[in-house]
């Protein structure tokens, strides 16, 4: 037995070191390299032949930097309006389709393959509906406003007050099927009698979403709050794509853009050869997600105690 465990086990390991191989180069190795990166700097040709050892330098520069901080503000105001938005969106069309609708099952493939395609080409598809002149949104308007309207001379994306939320439009509708399809599941495991017994009581179809559907539902909410948080953090291929940090305001005297997000301020560090300072940022967005996601967590815990308690 001892033999055939020995050759099964060399097996399952000839197997899997390809992936482990893979794993180690692609992943394992950069997240260590990136720490000692975090403690060099680059200062005269900006190459990674050049590093110089600055200690803490980098990490002390972060709280010092305005445009930093101007960028995790961003991406809080991003976070608060992608994740409650994707949550409600993703639940609607789960109730709407939870039921025997007529051709439910082309609406739900319908509803989820925008999650399917690539963040880059949902975000060139969209900049191509905002863009004004030609754009499809521009277009339309022409025929219910005259041709100076905003949408076909500035466009959504260009102006500072409309290009993050239409990026968060955007998104939402993308990520709205892979929610639909949680709730979906989680929906169809809700016994019946919980709602007949319900209906026996005189509840409304108000109070028996409120009471029955939210409470059943909440281990998906809690799930897509937390993935949105780190989705929030991580956030980069949509600006990229659609906006490239902009429109460009002023604030505090700073020249800031108004859809830098995090993610996208780190890249244009690493951009501009200041690996040492992007290793750091992209340790300290790491620090934030693990805080943000335990916080998360401990309230449900807590959340959830107390309503065992009672």
């Amino acid at each position: 037995m001892a033999i055939k465990s020995s050759k099964e086990t060399a097996v399952s390991v000839g197997f899997l070191s390809p992936f482990m191989l893979l794993f180690g180069i692609f992943l394992i190795f950069p997240i260590f390299y990136s720490f000692y990166l975090s403690f060099f700097g680059s200062p005269t040709d900006y190459s990674l032949s050049n590093l110089e050892f600055v200690g803490l330098d980098n990490y002390v520069r972060i709280f010092t930097d305005f445009q930093f901080w101007w960028s995790l503000m961003v991406t809080a105001v991003y976070g608060l309006l992608t994740i409650p938005l994707g949550i409600a969106a993703s639940l609607a069309l789960a109730l709407l389709l939870d039921n025997k609708l007529f051709g439910k099952s082309f609406f739900r493939s319908a509803f989820f393959l925008p999650n399917v395609l690539d963040m880059l080409v949902v975000g060139v598809i969209w900049t191509l509906i905002y863009a004004p002149k030609f754009g499809a949104l521009a277009q339309l308007t022409t025929f219910i406003m005259s041709e100076d309207n905003f949408f076909n001379t500035t466009g959504l994306l260009g102006s500072p007050y409309t290009a993050l939320p239409a990026v968060v439009f955007a998104m939402v509708l993308k990520g709205a099927g892979f929610g639909m399809v949680l709730f979906l599941a989680a929906l169809q495991n809700i016994p019946q009698a919980v709602y007949e017994a319900a209906d026996i009581d005189g509840a409304s179809e108000w109070q028996k979403f409120w009471n029955i559907t939210v409470p059943l539902l909440k281990p998906i909410i809690v799930f897509m709050g937390i993935t949105g948080v780190i989705g929030a953090l991580n956030a980069f291929t949509e600006i990229y794509a659609m906006t490239s940090g902009g429109p460009q305001v002023v604030i505090g005297g700073e020249t800031v853009g108004s859809t830098s997000v995090a993610g996208y301020y780190l890249y244009k560090q690493f951009e501009s050869g200041n690996y040492g300072y992007a290793a750091a940022i992209s340790y300290m967005l790491l620090i934030i997600t693990l805080g943000i996601t335990w916080l998360q967590q401990r309230l449900a815990a807590r959340k959830s105690a107390q309503e065992v308690g009672k």
